[in-house]
């Protein structure tokens, strides 16, 4: 029951008025607000509508030890592009951001200074409640990468998984 507080303060942010747009500080912290969403970054680039590429369904749910993806880890080969079939099972609204552990550390320090700012990035995708979405994304480099929750207080209660691209 200790996750219920977060829970709840989720809750209580999630019911609040929305004032502040966003935009992504990824890669390194700059704002790329106007700038071309199909440059690539450290984790990828915006995958192609046209191409497909390998399904992968990722739920996001609160649970009674937290709040989780699942999977937690997925893996991936270099240049591959994958399309996140993404389902919202729980009661609060969930995002899935791709990104480096740093990019999306300081993504998240953003978002809990402005809980609920509007934004678009190519690398990440809101839900409500019960609903579903998908996320086309291409891994071009090597190396590991996660996917995380950046609303206030989910993160911390467990909404984190690892991409592994090889």
């Amino acid at each position: 029951m200790q996750a219920l507080p977060r829970i709840l303060a989720a809750m209580a942010l999630a019911l609040a008025p929305a004032s502040v747009a966003w935009a992504d500080p990824s890669p390194a912290g700059h704002d790329h607000a106007g700038h071309d969403h199909a440059v690539e970054v450290a984790y990828g680039r915006p995958g192609d509508p046209a191409k497909g590429g390998r399904v992968v369904q990722v739920v996001m749910k609160e649970t009674d030890s937290g709040m989780a993806f699942a999977p937690e880890r997925i893996e991936v080969a270099k240049g591959e592009q994958v399309q996140f079939v993404l389902r919202n099972g729980g009661e609060l609204d969930h995002e899935l951001v791709i990104g480096t552990v740093e990019a999306n550390r300081v993504h998240a320090e953003a978002m809990a200074s402005h809980p609920n700012m509007a934004r678009e990035d190519p690398n990440a995708k809101r839900l409500g409640p019960k609903t579903s979405g998908v996320l086309r994304w291409q891994f071009t480099q090597a190396g590991t990468f996660e996917y995380a929750c950046l609303i206030p207080g989910h993160r911390e209660a467990g909404m984190v998984g690892t991409v592994v691209v090889k």
